[in-house]
């Protein structure tokens, strides 16, 4: 009787410890993500009847137009749910950073779940004045959404933000400072944890390397492209030092570009840089599983699905807290 009341009182002490441990060690991580930006980031939010919701965009998932500028998956994507993907021609599926569904698009807020978050982003948006709400305006939805209390302080807490800008090098100087600022506010609106993508190396856009029959990158678009980046960086430190060193956080978007497209170039032995699948009149010209590009400025699901790989296998995981805690 003593044995067994003994071995009560020990499985009993085993329980509490585990349990305890458990509560000591559990983390949440961030369920929520909010994204700012373009068509890199878009997953939706543009009226059905402009370009990404017509044929042949969509063609590879979900099989039919869906608001994306691409035959599937954008990078917004890639970094919240792991998918197992026909890659280059082979199946790949790599972990995604953060493990949640897709945070859905602005416009379908009233029809589509929003526990994991929204995304602002607007294909066509800029820094300054577009003809799509610019990033100011986005914040400005964000805003309104806070107010309507979609979101509470908690939930803000478990978020993150991804911003992103991916245009053409004009106003370099100007548009960085309007960054900071938008990066700023988000921050002060609650999220305290912000990813900024870096520019990609625009002058190994197919946009760029056409007039050279894509044989070579456009130099002095790449230039301005990593001015634009050197720019960001300082004005990200001198944020990192006002607000925390944990608050921002750059991707370097312009060396995942260029790693990815060369070891694409490597895989199938094209050396000239890669030509949009989509030909004038909307037709694709092969297989998009294959390609690299999708248009002349977006890359395909496949390129995406590169890019990410190569961004993960040198950045450390940015969607867990011991991330932040190590500055």
């Amino acid at each position: 009787m003593d044995n067994q009341l003994h071995l009560t009182y020990f499985f009993l002490l085993l329980s509490v410890i585990a349990t305890g441990s458990a509560g000591a060690y559990a983390d949440p991580g961030f369920t929520k993500l909010f994204v700012f930006g373009d068509s890199y980031v878009d997953t939706g939010n543009l009226e059905k009847g402009t370009k990404p919701w017509n044929e042949p965009y969509g063609i590879t998932y979900p099989g039919k137009p869906d608001g994306h500028f691409s035959d599937g998956r954008v990078f917004s994507e890639f970094i919240t749910t792991m998918h197992n993907i026909l890659c280059f021609e082979m199946h790949d599926e790599i972990a995604a950073w953060m493990g949640i569904k897709p945070p859905t698009p602005y416009r379908f807020r009233g029809c589509r779940p929003i526990e994991h978050g929204m995304n602002f982003a607007y294909g066509g948006a800029g820094v300054f004045d577009t003809s799509e709400p610019n990033m100011t305006a986005q914040i400005d939805l964000f805003k309104k959404v806070l107010k309507d209390k979609l979101y509470t302080q908690d939930d803000l807490k478990h978020s993150i933000a991804l911003v992103a800008t991916s245009g053409l090098p004009c106003f370099i100087t100007s548009v960085v400072k309007q960054l900071r600022s938008n990066l700023q506010r988000i921050h002060r609106l609650g999220v305290k944890k912000i990813l900024v993508m870096e520019i990609q190396p625009l002058g190994c856009l197919p946009r760029f390397t056409m007039p050279d029959s894509y044989e070579k990158c456009n130099h002095t678009a790449n230039l301005a492209a990593r001015f634009h980046n050197i720019l960001l960086t300082a004005e990200v430190e001198e944020l990192k030092r006002k607000n925390g060193q944990s608050a921002f956080v750059r991707l370097d978007m312009y060396d995942a570009f260029m790693f990815a497209i060369k070891k694409h170039e490597t895989k199938t032995g094209n050396f000239r840089y890669i030509e949009t699948m989509l030909h004038r009149y909307n037709k694709v010209c092969a297989d998009p599983t294959s390609a690299f590009f999708w248009d002349s400025f977006h890359p395909t699901q496949a390129g995406w699905h590169a890019i990410y790989s190569i961004l993960r296998s040198f950045t450390a995981n940015p969607f867990q807290r011991e991330f932040w805690g190590s500055f």
